[in-house]
């Protein structure tokens, strides 16, 4: 039987990755959803349209993952705190300049820092113009990817131009950018101020930026709309119930097998493009989590869900800083720490969907060891799912045969050795035996 979930659930549920890896607190993109579709609302637009809007402010940040690894390595900084901080500035120069010299390599050597911010200044506009074309580009593209309207994907892709032209990537002017970038860039602004410095502050800080970033008749409605019981609505615990139940349209769209793939494989896209080192690496992932589950002889459907948890294992590395993914040396302390949470957030966002609870348990698990050994919870043999060891073991083959920051990758040969040396007691034996089977087989199909 077909399994269907609500659209909205899904991408909402979702969205919080998102929020992670631009360094916002938990509930970002919910909370500018909220505030743009009543921007849309006061604006008159048409059911279609207000549903577009409403998954472009869910999905705006489609495409900040991919400019995580270049920030840490022009700025010598934390991306996560970089980006957090950086949707404080105006844009103004003065802002811009305190900006970047509190935020260039602060923990690297002096000559390292004098270097970092030497290059900044040198190159950037360059450099600012390339980040956000990369995020914004790559944002659109997973939006089509996941099927959602060119309307969308325009809205993500216009989100950093500016009403007066000083925006980017390609400087377009008021009309020129799209309406759903228009209002997403205001609720954006709207929801950071809010968070941090109160209703006032968010206020003020649009009325100041009315012709300059934003379009002074989105700003006015916004006036209007910016009532105490607004700010109330904003900041209320029950605002995601709220905004799922506002998503516009008679009928809710819902995602049946089919769509819940590609909605996987989009999100999978968002993941591996936050480090160099990890680009195709949920993709591998569910291919050998595949050639294991088939070779074990499991069933279609089953081997289909498993492939979606394959995809998103690793979602919550989106929350982990790219200072301690790409560092090429050992992890340690709260390095290591940080990195042993990332199976902890997957489970923490696979599980906002009902639908996918067998999802989180798997993404939560997939660093534990049968002996105990593993992360986060050190569980040991039986209390690992025999689905989770399955993409364990992919998941380690993968990284084994992939090249890292610390090493580069191992032949087939030698990681399988490794696997074999270890199982039983970190990887499931059977799991390894299945895997080696499926690549004797692939090796001899090609030839």
């Amino acid at each position: 039987m077909t399994e269907t979930i609500r659209l909205a659930e899904l991408i909402e549920a979702l969205s919080h990755a998102l929020d992670m890896t631009e360094g916002q607190p938990a509930g970002h993109c919910v909370r500018c959803c909220f505030i743009g579709t009543r921007i849309g609302q006061a604006l008159g637009l048409d059911e279609q349209a207000l549903r577009d809007l409403y998954y472009t402010l869910l999905l705006k940040d489609l495409g900040c993952s991919s400019n995580a690894a270049r920030i840490c390595e022009l700025y010598l900084a934390d991306d996560l705190k970089f980006k957090r901080d950086f949707k404080l500035v105006d844009g103004s120069f003065p802002q811009i300049l305190k900006f970047v010299l509190s935020h260039t390599g602060m923990e690297a050597g002096l000559a390292e820092r004098f270097r970092g911010i030497l290059n900044v200044f040198k190159n950037g506009g360059e450099i600012s113009t390339s980040l956000i074309q990369t995020r914004c580009q790559r944002g659109a593209e997973i939006a089509r990817q996941m099927r959602f309207s060119e309307e969308v994907a325009k809205g993500i892709l216009d989100l950093d131009e500016h009403v007066d032209g000083g925006g980017q990537p390609l400087g377009r002017k008021g009309a020129e950018i799209h309406l759903f970038a228009r209002i997403a860039l205001m609720a954006q602004v709207i929801d950071v101020f809010f968070v941090h410095q109160g209703p006032e502050a968010a206020l003020v800080e649009v009325k100041k930026r009315a012709g300059s970033w934003f379009d002074p008749e989105l700003v006015t409605i916004f006036e209007r709309l910016a009532t105490p019981v607004f700010f109330a609505e904003l900041g209320s615990d029950n605002l995601e119930a709220y905004v799922l139940a506002l998503e516009p349209g008679r009928q809710a769209v819902m995602a049946d097998e089919c769509y819940l793939d590609d909605i996987a494989a989009g999100f999978a896209r968002v993941i591996d493009a936050k480090s160099p080192f990890t680009s195709g690496h949920s993709d591998r992932v569910a291919l050998f989590t595949d050639m294991i589950a088939e070779e074990m002889g499991m069933a279609l459907p089953e081997r289909r869900r498993l492939k979606r948890a394959a995809l998103l294992h690793d979602i919550g590395k989106l929350g982990v800083s790219n200072s301690v993914l790409d560092k090429p040396g050992r992890l340690e302390g709260e390095e290591w720490q940080q990195m042993q949470r990332h199976a902890e957030f997957s489970e923490t966002i696979l599980s906002r969907v009902a639908a996918f609870a067998d999802l989180a348990l798997i993404g939560g698990a997939h660093h534990e060891k049968l002996d105990g050994s593993g992360y986060p919870r050190g569980l040991k043999g039986e209390q690992i799912s025999f689905e989770t060891r399955i993409v364990a073991t992919a998941d380690v083959f993968d990284a084994l045969t992939a090249d890292r920051p610390y090493r580069a990758a191992m032949p087939v040969e030698k990681a399988l050795a490794i696997l074999r040396e270890g199982a039983g007691r970190h990887h499931d034996e059977t799991c390894i035996a299945a895997l080696e089977r499926a690549l004797a087989r692939a090796e001899l199909k090609a030839a």
